[in-house]
């Protein structure tokens, strides 16, 4: 599902160019799900930036959902985000203007494929069903993050990223929020790759990966429980 092969970025900094990643390598499997984890300032946004197409590489390769992502322009790029990739993010960017139902509903209008069935689904996978009309300001975080998965989940995504998901809310919520992602990740067979500075989230994958000085390094004990 997703081929990382030799891969560098670099950026232009006050001293010249700065390394930020460097030779890395990275095979996933269709629905594997991957921990990226690392201090701050690693690369390990970068890196899922560049996974899902959002910017390229300076030397390298990437393949996604068998795509090599360096031959297509930017416009292909984001047609196969449409069609294949799921978001979520820390900060939960759910349009403040609409209902729960309508964020979540918003990937499939943007597709031209409404499916009032399907929101009202994931919603309900969720437990949010009941807050379908609420707006995101009459919601707690939490319930604003689970908006945030069924909305990534909706469209039925072979890969989704996550960029922190639990970063911005307490423990116990985090924890309810985190097994959501997997139990959604579980039943639809989706790729999971997630970036998370949580050490416990991460055991919970397939395998995780740490950022150490621009390259990844495979880490140990990654065994998703039964």
């Amino acid at each position: 599902m997703i081929d990382v092969r030799d891969v560098a970025k670099t950026a232009s900094g006050p001293e010249g160019l700065i390394r930020i990643l460097d030779g890395v390598h990275l095979q996933v499997q269709a629905g594997q799900s991957v921990a990226i984890v690392g201090a701050s300032g690693s690369g390990k946004t970068t890196l899922l930036g560049l996974l899902a197409g959002l910017d390229l590489p300076s030397a390298g390769s990437i393949r996604l959902a068998g795509q090599l992502l360096g031959e297509l322009d930017e416009e292909a790029r984001a047609a196969l985000r449409a069609r294949a990739v799921g978001f979520v993010f820390q900060s939960f960017h759910l349009l403040p203007s609409l209902t729960a139902e309508e964020n979540v509903a918003l990937p499939l209008e943007l597709a031209g494929s409404a499916d009032p069935e399907r929101v009202r689904e994931v919603l309900d996978a969720v437990g949010l069903a009941a807050r379908r009309r609420h707006y995101p300001r009459q919601l707690s975080g939490g319930e604003q993050q689970r908006v945030a998965l069924a909305r990534a989940f909706v469209a039925r995504p072979r890969i989704l990223f996550a960029d922190e998901p639990t970063g911005n809310l307490d423990q116990a919520t985090g924890a309810q929020v985190s097994q959501l992602l997997f139990e959604l990740n579980r039943s639809q067979g989706t790729t999971l790759v997630l970036v998370t500075h949580d050490p416990a989230l991460a055991r919970r994958c397939d395998q995780a990966y740490r950022l150490d000085g621009g390259r990844l390094h495979a880490e140990h004990g990654a065994v998703r429980p039964a």
